[in-house]
């Protein structure tokens, strides 16, 4: 310690300044009159004990804002602490030094002076000259009480502790020990620290000393309804365990030999496989030996559960009435003729030879068209019983096959449970939306259906909980699918593939007067007296409100319908109501019109061509747009075109470039224009070959300023050499050509084998015009005059200017887009 000292101009006050060596603590605040021990590892730290040992023995505590800090600087340091006496210093045998220090009196840092060890500090001292008033006494005799209260309730604080701090009579003392004795925050014990006044010191004392009191009596609350809770929890196991002793005294001891005995009658009258009838007597003796209250003794009870409820032996008789299975699926489904005809095949099979195995069926087509509820039709036609699982999002292997049993809870999996619920063991199994699985780390699911849907395979299904082969081979499995690419290759190669396209206007016309809307008047209360549609009010529901492949949003539509005419026939007061639903009233009820039906474009259009795509919900008209403009060369493509649609624009214009002589374009027309291609719905991704045509006939029309027929469309992929190659997805594109009220379809040649698929009604209203090479499909679809060639003969060509894309003619003609 340095003790300098001043004197001011008139002599009249004299003030000392006195330097120690700092100590910074970390989580620790010590108060004036505190004997505390410290283990200091900081080099900083010992030397300034080792300093202070040299020096009087004095050295300055004080509490870091931040404990993380392992290199603290003035500004990490509070400036209030305590100055204290190092009364011992032991170094241990790992470097640290062991300090036992006595807090003497408050200070505050005015000045650091930063040795190249340690700190010295200039402090100054903050004496305790407080008169003792009433208020103090009060103050002091209310934080005693409370102490003592804090005592009872700390189990840390001994009642001899606590007495000796009461009979601290000087006031100051006792504040600055009772602080150092409570568990607060280190902010929360500076802050005591940093106080000068002693009442306000008190007062905050005693608030915390209050806050404190509070927090020990929830926590001493909770710890007492834990014990409580674990007190009953005992108790009740307890009474338990005395209630079995008594019941086993009483004779209860046999129930647990009455109920293997009952078991072991269910395994004598059960018919199981070889196999199986083995495995289960194995586990069955095992179970004899166990304790009846053993973990183990659960699982082969449960194991052998299982195998004696599965319906190894048992089936239902088939009908194979060909005439009765054949009027229950019409009556169920109209329409449908292809799984209809496979499924009286294989009846038909199955009368004459008894032994053929079940048919694997993959019923594909847009959602709606019925490929769900045929399969409970076929169960119905069929006389089997009827199971559906559903594998949309399925991603874990063990959903097939199931859990190995050394895993707590472990159950077979879908295709055993499901078989179970079906009762026999030849239902009708429908495998729900089996394009909808995924894969993980788990497994691929739709690995593990390749065992259960081979033919091959399947009569010895192996399930990982039973660990037994069972027989699939008498189960007819129907899956349905939207689309087949999400189909793994080998799944496909296992199934019989059966396309359901969409229906036709006449088709969900009578679905909807044989089913949909006695379904709904039936679900909304109504009668057939109440309501009645005549066709035209079907047709135009099913032409202007929607537009799909199967039949759900015309149910939605009808079903709408007889809920208002429901409130109609509440509003009337009875029964007797009769509503007729005509074409004219649809709008008051279903309101504006959402679809355009009949109405193709209004005028003949330059650069316009209508053609026709694949959707997963059926086909859809695109109508596909090309402009061309003054510029260099540039092919652009909006509309969110996919890869494969993009190369499908680059072969038309190539195609176009290399036919430009032969349509009566100079050979460089490409260097001084640009061309614009887009196809209209933006925001809807469009991908895939077909439409190739379709794109080289809006470049074309737009170069040589020839409107396309508004009644045509088309369809078909171009090669560089103008052929024209096959598509797939016809006959859903051209029910599309129908509901958009299209005359005309140019199909490729080689897709003359698919119109036999496409119902004799819709090709008498749509032309299907078969076409092999562009040319053709130009002199198709493009506007000519009387005796107009549109090819140059001899490769006659034509001068071409940028003057030529104005407009020379009316603005009807020439213009470039419809808009």
């Amino acid at each position: 310690m340095f003790n300098l000292s001043k004197k001011d101009s008139d002599d009249s006050i004299k003030e000392e300044k006195y330097y120690y060596p700092l100590l910074p603590l970390r989580d620790v605040v010590v108060f004036p009159n505190m004997v505390v021990p410290l283990f200091v590892g900081r080099e900083r730290s010992i030397k300034a004990l080792e300093y202070a040992m040299a020096h009087r023995k004095e050295i300055f505590l004080s509490a870091q804002k931040d404990a993380r800090v392992d290199d603290p600087t003035p500004q990490d340091m509070y400036l209030y602490g305590t100055l204290s006496n190092v009364l011992q210093l032991l170094k241990l045998p790992d470097g640290t030094v062991k300090a036992l220090i006595e807090g003497k009196e408050r200070g505050r840092i005015d000045i650091f002076l930063d040795k190249q060890d340690f700190f010295m500090v200039e402090v100054e001292k903050l004496p305790e000259d407080h008169e003792t008033d009433n208020e103090t006494l009060a103050l002091v005799r209310t934080i005693n009480f409370k102490f003592e209260e804090y005592a009872k309730l700390n189990n840390k604080i001994g009642q001899e502790v606590a007495s000796t701090v009461v009979a601290i009579e000087e006031p100051a003392r006792l504040a600055d020990t009772i602080a150092g004795h409570l568990t607060l925050r280190v902010r929360d014990k500076q802050e005591i620290l940093e106080i000068e006044d002693l009442n306000k010191r008190l007062k905050r004392l005693y608030e915390k000393l209050s806050n404190e009191i509070n927090i020990l009596q929830l926590e001493q609350r909770l710890r007492s309804r834990v014990k409580k809770q674990m007190e009953k929890t005992q108790k009740d196991y307890y009474l338990n365990e005395q209630m079995r002793a008594i019941q086993k005294e009483m004779g209860s001891k046999d129930d647990f030999k009455t109920e293997l005995d009952e078991l072991e009658k269910s395994i004598k009258r059960k018919r199981l496989p070889k196999e199986a009838n083995a495995k289960v007597r194995q586990e069955f003796k095992k179970l004899k030996l166990m304790s009846p209250m053993s973990a183990e003794a659960t699982v082969v009870r449960n194991y052998i559960d299982w195998i004696l409820s599965l319906p190894w032996q048992e089936k239902t008789k088939e009908k194979l009435d060909l005439n009765e299975a054949e009027a229950i699926l019409n009556e169920d489904h109209y329409g449908l003729e292809k799984p209809k005809e496979r499924i009286l095949e294989y009846l038909a099979v199955q009368h004459l030879t008894k032994k053929i195995r079940g048919p694997i069926l993959c019923l594909v087509g847009p959602p709606g068209v019925g490929k769900t509820s045929v399969s409970k039709s076929v169960a119905r036609a069929t006389g089997r019983n009827f199971v559906r699982l559903s594998l949309g999002g399925v991603r874990d292997e063990a959903e097939i096959r199931g859990h190995r049993r050394t895993y707590i809870g472990a159950l077979p999996g879908k295709i055993i449970q499901f078989l179970r619920k079906a009762k026999s063991n030849n239902p009708v199994f429908c495998l729900d939306e089996v394009d909808k699985m995924s894969m993980d780390f788990r497994g691929d699911p739709s690995a593990a259906l390749l065992e259960v849907l081979d033919k091959e395979q399947n009569f010895a299904f192996n399930d990982h909980y039973l660990d037994l082969d069972y027989d699939l081979s008498d189960v007819l499995f129907i899956t349905t699918a939207n689309t087949l690419p999400n189909i793994p290759l080998p799944l496909q190669d296992r199934m019989e593939v059966i396309r359901l396209p969409g229906y036709t206007e006449l088709e969900k016309l009578n679905i909807a007067k044989q089913f949909l809307i006695k379904k709904q008047v039936e679900e909304n209360g109504l009668n057939i007296e109440n309501i009645s549609f005549t066709d035209k009010a079907i047709l135009a529901i099913i032409r202007n409100y929607t537009r799909e492949a199967g039949v759900r949003n015309l149910e939605r539509e009808i079903s709408s319908i007889c809920r208002k005419v429901a409130k109609e026939v509440v509003r009337a007061g009875g029964q007797k109501t009769k509503v007729v639903i005509k074409s004219q009233s649809i709008h008051k009820y279903l309101g504006v019109s959402k679809y355009r039906y009949g109405r193709t474009e209004e005028k003949d259009t330059i650069g316009l061509t209508t053609g026709l795509a694949w959707t997963d919900v059926g086909g859809e008209l695109l109508q596909t747009e090309a402009t061309i403009m003054p510029g260099k060369g540039k092919l652009s493509l909006t509309g969110k075109l996919g890869e494969v649609m993009q190369e499908s624009a680059q072969a038309a214009l190539s195609y176009v470039r290399s036919r430009a002589r032969y349509l009566k374009l100079p050979d460089n027309f490409y260097e001084k224009i640009d061309i614009h291609i887009h196809v209209p719905e933006g925001a809807i991704p469009k991908d895939g070959p077909s439409a190739g045509i379709t794109l080289a006939t809006s470049i074309v029309s737009a170069l040589t300023r020839k409107p396309v027929k508004r009644n045509v469309a088309m369809t078909g992929e171009i090669t560089l050499r103008g052929r024209i190659l096959p598509i797939g997805g016809l006959k859903e594109k051209i029910l599309a050509a129908h509901r958009g009220g299209i005359s005309r379809v140019l199909i490729p040649f080689d897709n003359k084998k698919d119109i036999e698929e496409i119902p004799k009604k819709i090709l008498k209203k749509v032309e299907l015009i078969l076409v092999e090479h562009m040319d053709d499909v130009l002199r198709e679809a493009l506007v000519l005059k009387d005796d107009e060639n549109l090819f140059a003969p001899d490769g006659e060509c034509k001068p071409f200017e940028i003057s030529d894309i104005s407009n020379k003619e009316n603005s009807d003609e020439s213009s470039l887009v419809a808009h």
